[in-house]
């Protein structure tokens, strides 16, 4: 239902700190898709207005948050074998267990967003978090990957660079909100974040302090307002609108 943005700076003791934030009505965005080239870019530019960015600031480089149902993920499993003599497990070698996952098939069409590994397998031993030093004669891993229709990531990146605003990196919405609001001790045990937006609902269920499982359902708050304008229409003969209906939702409503 809306863009925001928010621009910041990591200050010398490593924190971030907020320098400004705006948001305006997702206008050209339906359920995380591009619908209308041009109402996007006013869209964005409205929020980044808003934030007090203008053209003479340093903020050029952004990261986007996506979601949608053009987003799906899948797991895989990468092994290295040391032909039967224990090695020593470096970086190295988890660096190429990676880069062999952004080269896993995929439909025509798509683009690896993320990949992010889970955990090791040392030999037969499971649950490795950190297998660098280790000594093994087979190393395994498993991966959970992103996955998102190249067409409609272009969409969004060409709005932004209309704005001559560089993408550093586009982030699946559900992982920086779980990365933004749950503790270290919550994603250990286990946990099910859920982000209801307007047009989607995106889940992320983090355990071991990992992602293990994501999706986006097209479910979202639009439902409630739809909900709101049947019940008045049947209830009292009524027919409002679907931001009368908003606007009811958000002032009245309660749970």
């Amino acid at each position: 239902t809306k863009i925001v943005a928010i621009t910041g700076f990591k200050n010398s003791d490593s924190r971030y700190e907020i320098t400004g934030f705006g948001h305006s009505p997702s206008l050209g965005i339906k359920r995380g898709v591009v619908y209308n080239i041009e109402q996007t870019i006013n869209s964005i530019n409205t929020a980044i207005q808003k934030a007090g960015v203008d053209d003479s600031d340093i903020f050029n480089n952004v990261y986007v948050g996506v979601a949608g149902q053009h987003i799906r993920t899948l797991k895989n499993r990468g092994i290295i074998d040391f032909e039967n003599q224990e090695s020593r497990i470096n970086q190295e070698h988890l660096d190429e267990l990676m880069e062999r996952m952004y080269n896993t098939a995929i439909e025509p069409g798509e683009d690896i967003l993320h990949v992010i590994p889970q955990n090791y397998i040392l030999d037969k031993e499971t649950g490795v978090e950190n297998p660098v030093g280790m000594f093994a004669k087979n190393l395994q891993a498993n991966f959970h990957i992103v996955i998102g229709q190249k067409a409609m990531l272009n969409n969004i990146k060409n709005c932004l660079s209309s704005l001559d605003k560089n993408v550093k990196s586009l982030i699946l919405e559900p992982l920086a909100s779980a990365k933004a609001v749950l503790t270290k001790h919550e994603k250990e045990m286990g946990v099910t974040l859920i982000d209801i937006g307007g047009g989607t609902t995106d889940i992320a269920v983090m355990s071991l302090g990992e992602i293990v499982a994501s999706s986006s359902v097209r479910v979202g708050g639009d439902k409630f307002d739809t909900a709101i304008i049947r019940y008045i229409k049947k209830r009292h003969n009524l027919l409002i609108g679907e931001r009368t209906a908003e606007e009811l939702k958000m002032k009245v409503a309660s749970a």
